[in-house]
């Protein structure tokens, strides 16, 4: 068999493993501490011409909710459930595209998702 730099099964690059490997705890450890960050961030939505507003943490619970007595029709409940509906969902969905926008900054928009990070 001819000698060589083959080594362990890897042909000389074992260094590079390692600063792969080192890059991507770097990674990891920036990524739950941005994950923290945006568990605790709160986002807030309106509906109705800001007549019902939502608050909302990154972590999908509702911190608070508002609505304007102006808002409040006993004959038509149903347009007032809509539009918490609609403040709570839109806040929702802001608290998501915060953390998508950020995990995008920090992965340089890979999909990393398969890789458990």
């Amino acid at each position: 068999m001819a000698k060589g730099n083959f080594r362990g099964g890897q042909m000389g690059g074992g260094g590079m493993n390692m600063n792969m490997i080192k890059q991507a705890q770097k990674m990891q450890a920036d990524m739950m501490k941005m994950q923290e960050e945006l568990e605790q961030a709160e986002y807030s939505a309106a509906a109705g011409g800001g007549v019902v507003t939502a608050v909302v943490t990154g972590k999908h619970e509702l911190k608070s909710l508002t609505i304007d007595p102006d808002a409040v029709d006993p004959e038509d409940v149903e347009m007032l459930q809509d539009l918490i509906i609609a403040a709570v969902n839109e806040a929702f969905r802001l608290a998501d595209s915060a953390a998508s926008n950020s995990m995008s900054k920090l992965t340089g928009g890979l999909n990393l998702g398969g890789l458990g990070l």
